[in-house]
């Protein structure tokens, strides 16, 4: 798979095997990044942003500085909870139960996980969604039930 030279290998190497782990996924190029479907359901898109390019996402991450961008699918009711701590979360314009995550230094990867495993069931047929280990609660520092 071709990394499009534009998200850092690194980072590609730590979702991948998340992603991927996840029944009858696959990774494909996006129109800019790499993103992971379900069926042709994207539940996954990691990209770096240049603000003078993809105007929408740093004005949604609140940079005018490139970064490297993780955006999920999360259910309706935990999306206020991510994003009531600010930074690295924010919400993008589209799509209502899409969240973005800021992938800098201080990003917790099993939450990480936690979070890319919530996004593949909230898309998933539900006889695959089953099949999936998922946390008893909610991650470290997310409120509400699961």
């Amino acid at each position: 798979m071709t990394d499009r030279g534009d998200v850092p290998p690194e980072i590609l190497d730590r979702l991948r095997p998340v992603c991927l782990g996840l029944p009858e996924t696959y990774e494909e190029p996006a129109w800019v990044g790499t993103r992971w479907r379900i069926r042709k359901r994207t539940f996954a898109h990691v990209v770096t942003v240049d603000p003078e390019r993809q105007v929408a996402y740093a004005r949604a991450a609140g940079t005018d500085e490139p970064v490297c961008v993780l955006t999920f699918r999360c259910p309706g009711d935990e999306i206020a909870g991510l994003l009531a701590g600010g930074h690295p979360f924010f919400k993008p314009d589209w799509g209502a139960d899409v969240v973005g995550l800021v992938l800098d230094g201080g990003v917790d990867w099993d939450e990480v996980g936690e979070l890319l495993t919530e996004s593949y069931c909230v898309l998933a047929p539900k006889k695959l969604a089953a099949q999936v280990d998922r946390p008893a609660g909610p991650p470290p520092g997310r409120p509400g039930p699961h």
